[in-house]
């Protein structure tokens, strides 16, 4: 299984939220979106885009 994020992915992928552009956290193998404040975890290499299991940026 591959864990690695593909970020050719970025070019596609908006805040399911806002439809703004998301930014690759890969310390922390996240997705964020900084116009949310919001940022969705990645697992196995698949961003999880669901608003309930996106964590709230302070």
């Amino acid at each position: 299984m591959q864990n690695t994020f593909d970020e050719n992915l970025l070019e596609i992928l908006v805040c399911p939220l806002t439809k703004s552009p998301l930014i690759y956290d890969a310390g922390n193998q996240e997705l964020v979106s900084k116009a949310a404040r919001l940022a969705f975890p990645i697992r196995d290499g698949i961003p999880i885009m669901l608003l309930d299991e996106a964590r709230s940026l302070k």
